[in-house]
């Protein structure tokens, strides 16, 4: 409920809404009203990442993968890690808090939202916290564990599409035949708060 309300108050303050009647003002002549995104009983309970936000986890999880890994080349200053460097970053990259993910509805539609994917919309309330970040992680873990360090960091040296194409298509993956698996996200700005 916390981060709701937090939402509430920021988007309150970058709206202008809200504030006149605190502080004693007339209220604005025009209201908006934002409402968090009603989750499923599955959404909000199960342990596991929901069908429908797969794909978009699976793309969240192969940037911070490819974010990290580039990060710890870049720190040793040269091109390639060792093995044990890049199952170290894989551990981390798996273990991180993962709490810059949340869920919003977009165009009627419940997506995964965050760093990595595509940019969320500006007045939204984005859900956050509670089972995402351990669903994530989760899901992070069971990649490295299906696929295994050194596919995966051959395929991170390949670049970041093969990481992508490795983890998230395929026949098996989790945007295989999803309207949500076309092209791959940018790296979009995301409005942080």
């Amino acid at each position: 409920m916390q981060p709701v309300l937090v939402a509430w108050l920021v988007l309150s303050l970058l709206a202008g809404t809200g504030a006149e009647e605190v502080c004693g003002d007339h209220p604005a002549t025009s209201s908006r009203s934002i409402s968090a995104p009603q989750l499923s009983p599955e959404e909000q309970l199960s342990p596991h990442m929901p069908e429908t936000l797969r794909c978009d986890a699976c793309q969240a999880i192969a940037f911070q993968i490819e974010e990290q890994l580039r990060r710890a080349e870049g720190k040793v200053g040269r091109k390639a890690l060792s093995e044990s460097d890049y199952v170290e970053v894989l551990e981390r990259s798996c273990s991180q808090g993962w709490e810059s993910y949340g869920v919003q509805e977009l165009d009627g539609e419940k997506r995964l939202v965050g760093p990595g994917l595509l940019t969320q919309k500006l007045m939204s309330v984005m859900v956050t916290g509670g089972l995402w970040p351990n669903r994530l992680s989760k899901m992070c873990h069971g990649y490295v564990g299906e696929k295994g360090d050194a596919q995966i960091y051959g395929a991170h040296r390949r670049g970041p599409a093969a990481l992508r194409e490795l983890l998230c298509h395929g026949e098996k993956g989790a945007c295989a035949g999803s309207k949500a698996g076309g092209p791959a996200p940018c790296k979009a700005m995301q409005n942080e708060l």
